[in-house]
């Protein structure tokens, strides 16, 4: 950080013959093309670099910004997307376009037409300031683990360096410069999904069920477990943190295969701590698992993941556990719980160190059976599970 800011001030200095604010905007692209070229950088750096970067470039092309988000933020919308930014024409999309594919490279994700770069006000209080023509300020949030952050770093509009405390929210309206979290969030579970279900087809060899089969297994009723509440606890989240995106991974093994099963649950609802959620949605579908058991671990999103390499790591881990293990069907659903500590072992240290990441496990779920009030192994989460069986139609 200290020497991102002594490159800033060393620009700015030898730019005496240029505008302050050619400085500021060749500043902000500097930085990031410097951020893609350096390899030694991991992702978690390199997406902090360019998202410092976003924030000084449209700290500096405020005045174009200005009406655009007037328009775009109100009361029930304090978020705008790239793309509604650019649609107005109005700023220079170098950095923010660059910025763009940078984050996609770094997550693992396709090229497509919608931004990941998103602004967006940091609270609901600061609308009515902003409104009134109090300047902003444009902040992104670090790297690293929370607790150990001296301040947040912030740009106002001449392009001057505020400190920010980490948890008391500013007096001055700020604007957050980052990632769209729900469209990254999604399209990262697509990618998991689709990694998932490719090794399984691959390890089918072709079997495909025919439409006798299928149509039996469909009059059939459905065991499942479902969700009827759950909550985390109060984790001190930064103000500059927004809403969480939480999804949970249910492991376990195959019931016709020596393999392991792995599926994404997308967990929208679920976007604050110490509040209760009433879901009722289902969380395992038990003829997929051999048993009738299961582990669940919750994760939140983070910028990041590269969800690709996230999805195949989970995999080869699993696989490698009950590879190792020279009679399953002696140890039964003993063994579930170790998989799911393969799985917890291949994950980055840093996503143990704070919320951000990993949020709580729960091992050896079993069909058929109500779970009330719930603590997770890590006691952060409680959880409701109930059975639900899904009857055919007549």
């Amino acid at each position: 950080m200290k020497l991102l800011q002594s490159s800033l001030l060393l620009c700015l200095s030898a730019s005496a013959t240029m505008s302050y604010g050619q400085a500021l905007d060749g500043e902000a692209l500097r930085l990031l093309q410097a951020s893609l070229k350096d390899s030694t950088l991991d992702a978690q750096a390199q997406l902090t670099n360019t998202k410092r970067a976003l924030a000084l470039d449209l700290s500096h092309q405020y005045a174009q910004l200005a009406p655009i988000l007037q328009t775009e933020i109100n009361q029930y919308q304090l978020a705008v997307n790239a793309d509604d930014i650019l649609s107005q024409h109005r700023l220079n999309d170098n950095v923010i376009t660059k910025a763009d594919a940078s984050i996609r490279r770094v997550k693992g994700l396709s090229a497509k037409a919608d931004s990941l770069v998103q602004v967006r006000l940091a609270d609901e209080t600061m609308l009515t300031p902003w409104q009134q023509g109090e300047s902003p300020l444009f902040a992104y949030e670090p790297d690293g683990d929370e607790s150990q952050w001296d301040y947040i770093e912030a740009f106002d509009i001449h392009g001057q360096v505020h400190q920010l405390d980490v948890y008391n929210l500013p007096q001055q309206p700020v604007f957050v410069v980052g990632i769209d979290s729900k469209k990254a969030f999604v399209a990262g579970l697509e990618v998991m999904r689709a990694t998932f279900a490719e090794a399984q087809s691959a390890k089918k060899d072709g079997a495909l069920l025919s439409r006798a089969q299928t149509q039996a297994v469909a009059d059939k009723p459905i065991s499942t477990t479902v969700i009827k509440q759950i909550s985390l606890k109060d984790d001190h989240e930064p103000w500059i943190s927004g809403r969480a995106e939480i999804y949970g991974i249910v492991t376990g093994v195959d019931p016709s295969r020596e393999e392991p099963v792995l599926d994404i649950v997308e967990m929208p609802y679920l976007d604050y701590a110490d509040t209760t959620y009433y879901p009722n949605q289902i969380i395992i579908h038990w003829e997929r698992y051999r048993w009738a058991a299961a582990d669940m671990i919750l994760m939140e999103h983070d910028d990041g993941t590269n969800y690709k390499v996230l999805a195949t790591k989970l995999l080869e881990a699993a696989e490698q556990i009950l590879k190792s293990i020279p009679d399953p069907e002696a140890q039964g659903y003993a063994l579930i719980p170790q998989i799911t500590n393969g799985i917890l072992s291949v994950m980055p240290d840093a996503w143990f160190t704070n919320d951000d990441d990993f949020v709580d496990v729960y091992y050896t779920l079993l069909e058929g059976v109500e779970y009330p009030n719930l603590n997770g192994a890590n006691g952060n989460a409680m959880t409701s599970f109930a059975p639900l069986v899904i009857q055919p139609r007549p």
